[in-house]
Formats: structure tokens, sequence, C-alpha cells
């Protein structure tokens, strides 16, 4: 395919359209082959605009019976019964949840439309009933069974938070809304549903024992998101685009793609995976930047960290059971797991032996943007472009070598927070993720022949190392800044150098942060 003629389908998600408007397409239709040769009841969780939407369009058009849409893809080779079956597809994406009839509304409507196209003349106004009444008419006007499909069931919960009212409500409405599936079974072929958590400790599902879930299933880890062959396969020539556009070789943007976008991994024996809307905007805008996470910020999931106490650098690392991977509710306290299914985390490594995965954010785009919303609830300050506290200001004075003017800048943010935020683990969060978030090299802990610094800050003329204390004193912070020698491995830099002693402190009677500057060279 020439460069000119490659079409991006940034945004579609409808199979047919894609097909029939001639965009570029990652064929996955192998993967579809053993749901629909088998009944049955299946669950995948993935990330949001991972291609879950388009994965359930493509299951839709298959049972639609449309087999000139699949013409030269993986599937249309295979044996399989393309005999079209009726279909009930409801999609949870959009709807206003926030307000308190939203989920029926939205029910109410997606109903309205599949029973007039089934013939459906309802008889109640619950939407639980009508679902029941839907299936049996889908089935009784066609004579065969029905085929389900659900995108997104989850979105209705991680739009509120578990103490607001209405999530209670949700809960209910779903349960009683997904137990026709069982009750209904003798009426339905094969039910489908998608989403970024499985939230059976809620019993969302606790009628349906039948439910496969292939999420961690290794046959089906590829099943959403691009291996970097399938992207090559289908993309190289866009590639080859943003590469002359950057001034740089195929290769040296193929890597920071990969910095950006890849790492993705969902079972042990899968494959690292891009994600496809980033690499899609990226192709198409022929710019590299943080896409995925500009589309929602996973505020609910930086609060939890935060009142969990955990230090940002600790999320990298984090040992999981399979079972914490696929069993997590909103409520859980634990929000590790879940940061796993909505794609902030994912697995690094597993452990046969101690049957363990250790979980990491899988590149850059989400690092960097979950370290920006952890920032935003630490110190919203940084981000009000009223404040004297902006991170700018914090960046200007690292690039510039006013590391007194950060360190005064940074005690007055602390003496803003509210009084329950006057603890250890904020004040380091939030030095932390000023530093890291700069654009500067920032290590965190970094392990020396005497010790472990707390942070090293580097930019292209300074080199800043830091030792904080809590509840002790700078003169500590200074003497094991220079008997342990923090810093000595950049006695050959020519950069400038200066240690930072620091002692944070919650009493009220003292300041908030005393520090000490030494310039090194």
């Amino acid at each position: 395919m020439m460069n000119e003629e490659l079409k991006y389908p940034v945004g579609i998600q409808t199979f047919s359209k894609l097909i029939e408007g001639g965009f570029a397409y990652v064929d996955k239709t192998q993967y579809i082959k053993p749901i629909v040769d088998n009944e049955g009841y299946y669950f995948l969780s993935r990330p949001r605009r991972f291609g879950k939407s388009l994965l359930l369009s493509t299951l839709h058009s298959f049972f639609d019976g449309k087999r000139e849409l699949f013409k030269g893809l993986a599937i249309d080779s295979m044996d399989v019964d393309w005999t079209p079956a009726p279909v009930l597809h409801f999609d949870f994406n959009s709807s206003d949840y926030r307000k308190e009839d939203g989920l029926e509304a939205m029910l109410s409507q997606q109903l309205d439309e599949m029973e007039e196209v089934y013939g459906c003349e309802t008889k109640y106004s619950d939407t639980v009933q009508r679902f029941r009444q839907l299936i049996r008419a889908a089935y009784e006007k066609t004579g065969r069974k029905v085929v389900i499909l659900i995108d997104e069931y989850d979105k209705p919960l991680l739009s509120l938070d578990e103490k607001e009212p209405l999530y209670e409500l949700y809960q209910s409405t779903l349960k009683g809304f997904f137990g026709n599936l069982k009750s209904m079974d003798r009426f339905i072929r094969l039910a489908f549903l998608t989403g970024v958590a499985r939230f059976n400790r809620v019993s969302i599902f606790s009628d349906l024992n039948n439910l496969k879930d292939i999420s961690l299933v290794d046959r089906f880890a590829d099943i959403c998101g691009w291996t970097e062959e399938e992207m090559l396969r289908t993309f190289r020539s866009g590639i080859e685009n943003l590469a002359r556009k950057r001034k740089e070789d195929f290769e040296t943007t193929l890597r920071e793609l990969r910095n950006y976008y890849d790492g993705y991994l969902f079972t042990s024996e899968g494959s690292r995976l891009y994600n496809p809307y980033s690499v899609l905007l990226a192709l198409d805008n022929q710019k590299i930047n943080s896409y995925w996470f500009a589309t929602g910020t996973p505020t609910f999931l930086a609060k939890r960290i935060k009142k969990a106490g955990t230090f940002p650098l600790d999320l990298n690392g984090r040992k999981c059971t399979p079972e914490d991977l696929t069993a997590v509710g909103l409520n859980d306290r634990n929000p590790i797991p879940l940061m796993f299914q909505t794609g902030y985390l994912t697995i690094w490594k597993y452990s046969p032996e101690a049957n363990l995965y250790e979980l990491r954010f899988p590149n850059h785009e989400v690092e960097s943007g979950f370290y920006r919303e952890l920032l935003q609830v630490y110190a919203p300050l940084v981000y009000d472009v009223n404040s004297p506290f902006q991170f700018g200001d914090f960046k200007m004075d690292l690039y510039e070598g006013n590391i007194d003017d950060f360190m005064h800048r940074l005690e007055a943010l602390f003496k803003d927070l509210p009084g329950e935020d006057h603890n250890e683990s904020a004040y380091r969060a939030i030095t932390y993720l000023l530093t890291v978030l700069s654009g500067t090299r920032a290590v965190a802990e970094h392990h020396g022949y005497l010790g472990r610094s707390d942070i090293e800050v580097q930019t292209s003329r300074f080199i800043y190392v830091f030792e904080f204390k809590y509840n002790h004193s700078v003169r500590e912070a200074i003497d094991q800044l220079l008997s342990r020698d923090y810093g000595g491995r950049f006695a050959m830099d020519t950069r400038q150098i200066f240690i930072i002693g620091a002692n944070y402190t919650d009493s009220r009677s003292d300041r908030a942060l005393r520090y000490e500057i030494r310039k090194i060279r």
C-alpha cells in the first residue's frame, strides 16, 4: 500500500465501517474462531480504548453472516459456521451515569431499538423484564439461539465513587439485568461481555457461574492490542512517514514508539503489545505524544494510592497472585489489581514457582501520565494557573540551577497543604513527583556502594543529590550524604553538583521543611 493511501481508523470502532471504508486493519479474526465455534458465556477484561469495542463489532458482523466483509482475513479460510444468528448488542459506553436515571435510560433506549428489530411489543416497564422478553422474541422470530454482546458493562460503576448512593443502585440493576443470561440460557447461543474490571466481589456475576473469563488465558492474550510484528506489517509506511517528519531513521522512530506505547502484557505467555489508540493518533498526527492518557483520568485510582500511603516509585515491582488480578472490586482496599485491569500496570515477569506476577508501568505514556495525576491529587495547586506554586516554576528552578528557590518554593507548598496531608508519605511523594515530572533524569533510591540516596536529579548542566529525613534533623541528612559519598559516582562529571539535606516535619511548632544546600563543584 502506498504511503498516501493509508487510511487510519481513528475513532472507528465499527468493523463494517472500517472494512467498507478501506481503512487499515490489523487482522485479529483468528482469535474469534474458538469463540464462535462454541456456545457459552465469555468475559474479557482489557484497558479502555484497547480494541474491545471493535472486537465485539467484528463478532456482530460475523453472526450477521456478512462473510463478504471478512474476505482475505484469517477466519475467511477457516472452517466455521457462517449461518446468521440474532444479535442483541448493548453498548454501555455512551451515557451520563451521574444522573439518577442514567443507567435505566440507556438500557431503555437500546432495548427500544432492538425490540423494533424483532417486533417485540413490550408488556413491561422495567428493563430486566424487557430484556428477558426480548431474548425470547428474538429466538422465536428467527428460530435460532440468540447472541448477546455487551460492551464495557462496568462503565456505570467506573463513573462513580463506591460511596455514592447511585453506585449501589447501579450494582443492583446490573445484577438483575445480567441475571437474565442464566435464566434464559435455553434461548442463548453465546454471550460475550467486555469491561475493564471483573467485579465479582460485588456480586454482579454471582448468578452467572458458567462465565468463562478469558482475560488471563494464554491463547487469547493478544486478542486486543497489537504486537510489534502486526504493527509493522500494517503500518510500516506510516512509521516511515513519521520518521521523515521527525528527521530521524526508521529504527530511532520505532524505538520511541516502543518506549511510549508498547509494553502491555496480559498473560505470562502472551506478547508485548502496543496501545492501538495511541499508535493510530501518533501516525495520523505525525507526532508522538500522550494520547491514551488524555482520554480519561484515573482520579479514583490516584486517590487510593495516596490514601494507602504508597510511594509512587513502589508501584513498579508490585507482586500479585493470578487470583488478585481477576477478582477485584471498586471498593477493594488494594488498588494494585485494579490498576492492572485498567492498564496502568502490566505484567513484567512471572514466577511459576511462587505463582506470582510482578507488575510495572507498561511504558512512558502511562507512567508519566499516572504520575501527573498523582501530583494533581497530592498537590492540586501546582496545576492552578493562579497559584504561586506552579509546576513550571519548579521545573525552571531545576534547569536553571536555582535549587534554593526550588526548596523554598517546596516548603511554601507544604505549608499550604491541608492538615491531613502533613505526613512523610505526602512530602516524599510530592518531592519525587515534582522532580521526575520535570523531564529530568530523576532516580529514587539509587543503590551505591555505601547505601541508597533518596533522589538524584540530572539536567544538562546540573546534578542534585537529595537526602530527606522525617522528624530528625538537617544535620543528619547532610552527614549521611557526605559519609556515604552519595553522588560520588558523578566525581568525573563536569556538571555542577549540589547536595541537599532536608528534614520534613509535621509539627505545627516548626517549619514543614528545613534544608541545607552545599555546592560540591
